[in-house]
């Protein structure tokens, strides 16, 4: 017996405006349009459609319009249309449901719950169009303390590799295969446009690519994808994945379908074959083993690059940061619950991790707490979303956060969670290269870099407000934060006081 499943959105078609110009036809990679000859008419099949609203934009008459299909089921707190969908899905194929993009159940957002202080009149405020205003950001370890020669006032301590970013925002890791090469190409310009880094993440590096170094992360996961000596040595931080947010503890998948040959090439894997990192780092089973890698990769780099150690945010997060920073790594990311990626379970992705915001204050208490602070930076992704969202991450203890999914929306992604199927109609989840050509890199990098800029203006205003001329005064600094219907369990773990307190 076949499962019946109804049509997740509804397509209206104004028959009036419709020109049968079969532009839906050409633009959807869903096959959800096509041109009836019978009927000389364009019709439309609603079950295959995923929402990404590609035709609306696409048609010249504005004669389509996408809508939510309601459908209604018996009221039921606990089985809600979404739960039965999913049983009926896998009654029908006995497989795993995958998805993309990240957790989109309502957790509290904390963001949302944090506000930031402003200036009035004993601490008058900056105004950031006529006064100089500092967001450069420094990563990487830092000495308890430095010394300068008291004749040339030159610094005489030796400093540990060191990066410059003109704004606390890198582009998240996002793998050649998981995302097309026209993507990689954006994201590479717009961070040595702007002076931020982009990541690899875990597919290697096309051969394209490799003159962006001075702006590139690379990152070994794993299934160590297309890492070679050459690759090591081809970014300015080497990042080494143990976990993410979207899936934490189980290993990376790439679909074979989005394995091409160019991809097969780069990642050093059979064309066609499903890409899988295994759930554990087999190289590390304790903190000895992660130093040993640490400081294995900086005897391949010759002791010149950052290495960076990602983890998603767990329970224990504080703790394993902190046995991070004593095996030697001189950046550590977490990446939260609402991070995305290209596919996970579904079960995984909604049900597995905590939010970033608790984890980033966590981590950052303990680190000041062992008084190991200055020894790595941290660096935060997973959800996000503006300015705001940054300096509030600033605030909490964060030194640079990582954005992937704003930086997708800025090329056309409209989050339709369809990134594991390799069909994405914006050409951006995708290794067709039909569909990859609906990316310009020299437009994809012109708009994010244009992001990137506005933000900062912004986190100019934000500081301004504040009274504060220089990033690095707001690091750390819970004090210029407060909490706004939260409990006090909440604001105790974020270090915060209430709102009026």
């Amino acid at each position: 017996m076949k499962t019946y499943l109804p049509s997740m959105f509804i397509v209206e078609r104004d028959s009036d405006r419709c020109i049968q110009c079969k532009v839906c036809v050409n633009q959807c990679s869903f096959n959800v349009h096509s041109f009836d000859a019978s009927e000389n008419a364009v019709v439309s099949d609603e079950k295959n459609c995923v929402g990404c609203h590609r035709c609306v934009v696409f048609c010249p008459t504005g004669a389509l319009n996408i809508r939510r299909n309601t459908l209604d089921y018996r009221d039921n707190y606990n089985w809600r249309p979404e739960n039965i969908e999913d049983i009926l899905k896998q009654a029908e194929t006995g497989g795993v449901l995958l998805t993309g993009m990240g957790n989109d159940k309502a957790y509290r957002v904390y963001w949302d719950h944090m506000v930031l202080n402003a200036s009035q009149v004993t601490n008058p405020s900056i105004d950031p169009l006529r006064e100089p205003m500092e967001l450069v950001t420094y990563l990487g370890r830092k000495p308890d303390r430095i010394e300068f020669d008291s004749h040339t006032h030159k610094l005489t301590t030796v400093m540990p590799p060191q990066v410059r970013l003109s704004l606390p925002v890198m582009f998240s890791a996002m793998s050649y295969g998981a995302v097309s090469l026209n993507v990689q190409k954006s994201l590479a310009k717009a961070a040595e446009q702007t002076g931020t880094f982009w990541n690899t993440g875990e597919g290697g590096l096309h051969s394209s690519l490799y003159k962006y170094a001075a702006n590139t992360i690379v990152q070994v996961a794993s299934g160590r994808f297309g890492v070679h000596s050459d690759y090591l040595n081809a970014g300015r931080i080497v990042e080494i994945k143990i976990g993410q947010g979207a899936k934490p503890g189980i290993g990376g998948h790439l679909p074979g379908e989005k394995v091409t040959a160019e991809v097969s090439h780069t990642r050093m894997i059979p064309r066609g074959t499903d890409a899988l990192s295994p759930a554990p780092q087999h190289d590390i089973y304790s903190i000895e083993d992660l130093s040993q890698l640490i400081y294995a990769i900086k005897e391949a780099t010759n002791y010149e690059k950052l290495v960076s150690v990602k983890i998603a945010a767990v329970h224990n997060s504080a703790a394993i940061a902190s046995g991070i920073v004593r095996a030697g790594a001189d950046m550590i990311v977490i990446d939260g619950l609402r991070g995305s990626t290209g596919a996970a379970p579904k079960i995984i992705r909604d049900n597995v991790g905590i939010p970033i915001e608790m984890a980033l204050a966590a981590v950052d208490t303990r680190l000041r707490e062992e008084n190991i602070r200055n020894q790595a930076s941290l660096v935060i992704a997973g959800g996000i979303r503006n300015s705001g969202d940054i300096a509030k991450a600033i605030a909490l203890g964060a030194d640079a956060v990582y954005i992937g999914t704003a930086a997708l929306m800025a090329l056309g992604c409209t989050a339709c969670q369809q990134c594991h199927t390799g069909k994405c109609a914006w050409g951006i989840c995708t290794s067709d290269l039909a569909l990859t050509k609906r990316i310009n890199p020299e437009i994809g990098a012109r708009r994010l870099s244009n992001l990137l800029r506005s933000w900062a203006i912004e986190l100019k205003d934000i500081l301004g407000g504040m009274g504060i001329n220089a990033l690095e005064s707001l690091r750390g600094n819970r004090l210029h934060l407060r909490g706004v219907d939260l409990s006090d369990t909440e604001m105790k773990i974020l270090g915060i006081r209430p709102i009026g307190a």
